[in-house]
């Protein structure tokens, strides 16, 4: 008499490893060495060594990471870094602390982040671009700046 109508199944998204977090150094753990690979890491703990990590790297609140150089997809920084980085994208969040050189593409801050060194974006690799208008004498964005005549 009563027929259930037959719901579509929810559509699952998949989330590709690298940019999820596959790996976490707890908050009372330290680790030194060389971290390398895919996936993601969540540190909550010290970590003292070079990150090169095809993937995300998220240092926690109470997170803190001491290296020459953090190279990764994406940074998210909620604690505390001493290094450069250089990443795709990268996020201090209000409670962030970055002492270091930072080179990416997309780049943002929340109110109350810290950083103390020098930012360098970068034009996404993966875009392709018909001509450079700076290269071209030309950006077709900005107007002529040529002087008017005036009457007088």
């Amino acid at each position: 008499m009563f027929k259930r109508r037959a719901e579509p199944a929810p559509k699952l998204d998949v989330v590709p490893t690298q940019m999820r977090v596959t790996s976490i150094l707890g908050e009372n753990t330290s680790w030194k060495g060389d971290l390398t690979g895919k996936g993601g890491i969540r540190i909550e703990g010290l970590f003292e060594g070079k990150i090169d990590l095809e993937g995300l790297i998220i240092v926690d609140r109470k997170g803190r990471v001491e290296s020459e150089l953090i190279k990764a997809e994406t940074v998210i920084v909620g604690g505390s870094v001493r290094s450069d980085i250089q990443a795709n994208r990268v996020e201090i969040r209000s409670t962030g602390r970055v002492w270091g050189n930072v080179t990416t593409v997309l780049f943002s801050t929340e109110e109350g982040a810290y950083l103390r060194g020098e930012i360098q974006m970068e034009e996404d690799k993966t875009d392709p671009v018909e001509s450079d208008p700076v290269q071209d004498g030309q950006d077709k964005n900005k107007p002529e700046l040529t002087p008017k005549k005036t009457k007088g």
